[in-house]
């Protein structure tokens, strides 16, 4: 299929926009109240356990999944396979909008969230937190100059602003004009940026729990933890890209991209392998296995990531029923993309526990809020950009 990007141009509000603007609206409600009430208002949080569903699951699951970003990127520009460029754009986008929902769950979960800007002037270069804060905010303008042209091909030419703003039609129509063209000559750069960025960061998260011997659970309290890190990152980059684009084809009736999705089961294959393997070994390694039958919360947790998350969708992917299969290979990238989530969950809230956290974390009601309302406004803007920019490959619409 050899289709040019273009809008949706569909109805927009529908009953599923409506119902993701009732979450988006409780979500804004519980941040107000954070922001009026205090941290402590909506959160179960408490000094001994300074993080928790934020950090978990907005932050460190957030930087996880918009991993499809820079793995495709680096496929089609880099390795030169332009056969998958079809998937470019929604795989930015979702990116995009990743990394954007990270930086507004870190601004709902620092206690003083003014002062955000201050790692920029004030370097610690022993902090592993400096970098990753660094990283994240160069990558996330990165994707908006690589999102740019994605606007301008749309809007250039095109630009017809309402009443007193009509003076500025030809100014803008310009900038779009002369930053399309810049930024297209460069590109290459920041295509190598992003990857590099990703790379640093993603581990980087992994590096933040290696001073937390104490408190993080062994089965996932490792010196390989930043290798683990990054390597499910690259694990979950194309599964997440199929889950992404079936569900968007499916929800928008559009043709099938499985002659695109399936050959990336294959590099699936090899990254995940790779990454169960460091796992596995580690575990034997290290000789945590004792942990497995001890029958605890964590225990349980850690065999339903590894087997679920990891080793099931990898014997699956290993058939040629399942991969020249839609529902099998979506269902093979949706129990990857589980996997993942649950190992960040795991690292961050599961399997830590403080020495002086007497009682058990479990999220307050305003903090699940926040974050299905973050979530809500993702899907939201995903739908609007998608149907407004040219985004997917829509050539016709299938029965």
């Amino acid at each position: 299929m050899d289709h040019k990007a273009t809008p949706l141009n569909r109805k927009f509000w529908t009953p599923g926009v409506l119902v993701m603007l009732v979450f988006m609206i409780a979500g804004a409600i519980s941040i107000l109240a954070r922001f009026t009430g205090g941290i402590g208002y909506v959160t179960n949080l408490t000094n001994a356990r300074p993080w928790g569903l934020w950090v978990g699951v907005d932050v460190a699951t957030g930087v996880a999944l918009a991993a499809g970003g820079f793995t495709t990127a680096a496929l089609a520009h880099i390795a030169g396979k332009h056969y998958y460029e079809p998937i470019t754009r929604p795989a930015l986008l979702t990116a995009v909008l990743g990394y954007t929902f990270v930086v507004l769950g870190l601004l709902v979960d620092i206690g003083r969230s003014w002062a955000i800007w201050k790692p920029i002037f004030n370097w610690n270069t022993n902090s592993v937190l400096f970098e990753v804060a660094m990283c994240v905010m160069v990558y996330l303008h990165v994707l908006y100059f690589e999102f740019f042209p994605i606007v301008a091909e749309q809007f250039k030419g095109r630009v017809n602003l309402p009443g007193i703003l009509s003076s500025l039609n030809g100014l803008v129509d310009t900038i779009l004009k002369v930053g399309d063209a810049v930024i297209g000559k460069v590109m290459w750069v920041f295509i190598i940026l992003g990857i590099v960025l990703s790379c640093m960061h993603q581990s980087s998260l992994g590096s933040l729990m290696l001073v937390a011997p104490t408190k993080l659970h062994p089965l996932w309290y490792t010196p390989i933890l930043p290798l683990l890190f990054l390597t499910s990152a690259f694990s979950v980059g194309y599964p997440m890209v199929v889950f992404e684009t079936t569900l968007a084809t499916s929800s928008f009736k559009l043709e099938s991209e499985m002659n695109i999705l399936a050959p990336l089961t294959r590099i699936t294959i090899f990254i995940l392998g790779t990454y169960m393997f460091l796992k596995l070994g580690d575990m034997v390694y290290r000789g945590t296995y004792v942990y497995l039958l001890d029958g605890t919360h964590q225990t349980n947790s850690f065999i339903v990531e590894i087997l679920f998350g990891v080793m099931i969708p990898w014997t699956m992917l290993l058939f040629d029923r399942v991969r020249n299969s839609r529902r099998g290979v979506f269902i093979a990238a949706s129990l990857i993309v589980f996997g993942v989530v649950l190992n960040r969950i795991n690292v961050f809230i599961v399997g830590y526990k403080p020495p002086l956290s007497e009682n058990g974390y479990f999220p307050a009601f305003g903090e699940i809020l926040v974050t299905l309302g973050l979530i809500a406004t993702l899907m939201f803007i995903y739908r609007f950009v998608v149907t407004y920019l040219p985004v997917l490959q829509a050539p016709k619409e299938v029965s």
